[in-house]
């Protein structure tokens, strides 16, 4: 059993999040080791508890009360808020901070070799995503009628097998999409990774340990854009 009294960390076990991630808990001066299979990793140093799962799990565990915190990319974040709130489900939650890692967007991509001529080239088209919810909400925005088909990856060879017209993924260099045929046309919501601390009251205790972390993060994201310079100089000429 987990003690409460210990603050519990979610983040990604595998994947794009996870290295950054890792990497971050132990510049804020963590004792862990990750590198074991444990699912649960107990920090030596300090009250904190990590659970390693999968990233869309993690918004649950946040909006339920089972973690103080998760690190998690906003586009699974708000796809899970939508999907929730379409259910009648609790999905609130607090952004402590957004990070510097996990930057990408939320993209609508179409064969190379199609013409685009606005978001009227998507109107009736079956379009193969992760993110149906996001899509779904830009898409009506726009007026925009179409038909999905959800895919949990590879998304990018759906028009290839004839399963889609187009395709909605995460896009980050754009390396991927060409070497596929695809070309990105349309960005939907721009995501980055996140601190996010559950809804309902903490105790003090935890409270003050998040707010420790919070300092520490802060430093060591401002300590990557900064730049030292020593300077060495008499005593006698310092005035």
């Amino acid at each position: 059993m987990l003690d409460n009294n210990r603050l519990r960390i979610a983040m990604q076990k595998s994947g794009r999040l996870s290295n950054e991630t890792s990497k971050l808990l132990k510049n804020c001066g963590l004792k862990i080791n990750l590198r074991q299979q444990r699912l649960i990793v107990f920090a030596e140093n300090m009250p904190i508890d990590i659970l390693r799962v999968r990233d869309d799990d993690i918004p649950n565990l946040i909006m339920e009360g089972v973690v103080d915190l998760g690190i998690i990319g906003k586009n699974v974040l708000e796809e899970e808020v939508l999907n929730r709130v379409s259910k009648g489900y609790n999905a609130k939650y607090i952004i402590l901070r957004k990070l510097d890692f996990g930057i990408c967007r939320l993209s609508i991509a179409i064969p190379i070799n199609k013409n685009y001529l606005g978001l009227k080239s998507l109107q009736n088209t079956c379009i193969a995503t992760s993110y149906p919810n996001l899509l779904k909400k830009y898409l009506h925005q726009h007026h925009i009628k179409f038909k999905f088909c959800i895919l949990n990856g590879s998304v990018e060879l759906a028009p290839k097998v004839g399963l889609s017209d187009v395709i909605c993924d995460l896009v980050s260099t754009g390396a991927t999409l060409e070497a596929n045929g695809i070309k990105e046309v349309e960005v939907i919501y721009n995501s980055q990774a996140c601190l996010v601390q559950r809804y309902d009251k903490i105790s003090y205790f935890k409270q003050k340990l998040i707010n420790k972390l919070l300092t520490r993060i802060k430093g060591i994201i401002q300590t990557k854009t900064s730049k030292y310079i020593t300077l060495h100089i008499s005593s006698k000429k310092l005035k």
